[in-house]
């Protein structure tokens, strides 16, 4: 999946998502973890580079992968006018390679939910594990089973703006606890003129139970697991799931 025409639109969709709630997440963690004096963060699934840039400005190296050649090109530009120093390349997460002794490894945004198969998601976390030093941390989020059957599942959502709109339809996937979202946006390019986009994305979540027990064939411990941006565990009704795993020594 690579984004194509919606990286151009992704940051003015995403203006108000809570960048800095998935950056305290990420702090409190490397603190609360032993991981004090950490300096070097992989983003893995970075987009645009919203993650990487705060990160950056907080005096972490960091360095980000996303698949999107659209997205990379709009977060190394993003950089650049900060002033940031950071390496982004292209590459699949389920064969991240060319990286090691890393402190800590974040896959944000529910950037997981789009791999489609459970061996994908293993692989993923195996390949984290080969990449981070021992004792380093893994976090990520992931929508939950509830979220995709009861929150998205055949619902239609729109926005009207001023200068973009969207129909965004959810359909059931094939397999269990996977949706699909069709996506039609019209985007204002002068006087009464729009131009219609169409993407569709396939998104695809497990059990904590399932995660689990990947993240253990993968080599880590699952430390913690919380729910919605905050410290509480989830619940029947919780929408996201954040893990936090420590890869074993």
């Amino acid at each position: 999946m690579t984004y194509q025409q919606f990286a151009r639109l992704y940051d003015q969709l995403m203006e108000d998502a809570p960048y800095d709630m998935w950056v305290s997440f990420f702090r409190n963690a490397i603190d609360q973890y032993g991981i004090k004096d950490s300096t070097s963060v992989l983003d893995i699934g970075c987009g645009t580079g919203e993650i990487s840039t705060r990160l950056a400005h907080e005096g972490f190296a960091v360095q980000g992968i996303d698949l999107s050649d659209e997205m990379l090109s709009i977060a190394r530009e993003k950089a650049d006018i900060q002033g940031l120093q950071i390496p982004f390349f292209q590459q699949d997460m389920r064969e991240l390679e060319g990286f090691s002794e890393v402190d800590a490894a974040l896959i944000f945004c529910d950037s997981l939910n789009y791999l489609r198969t459970e061996e994908d998601v293993r692989s993923t976390f195996e390949r984290v594990s080969a990449t981070l030093k021992d004792g380093g941390l893994l976090l990520f989020d992931v929508h939950t089973l509830y979220k995709m059957e009861e929150i998205f599942k055949d619902e239609s959502f729109t926005m009207n703006g001023e200068e973009i709109s969207y129909i965004w339809e959810c359909h059931p996937g094939i397999e269990e606890g996977s949706v699909e979202h069709d996506l039609t946006f019209f985007v204002h390019i002068g006087d009464s003129v729009y131009k219609r986009y169409d993407e569709t994305h396939y998104q695809v979540t497990y059990s904590r139970e399932k995660y689990k027990e990947l993240l253990n064939i993968a080599g880590f411990e699952l430390l913690e697991v919380t729910s919605d941006f905050s410290s509480r565990k989830p619940s029947d009704t919780s929408e996201r799931l954040f893990f936090i795993a420590r890869k074993n020594a």
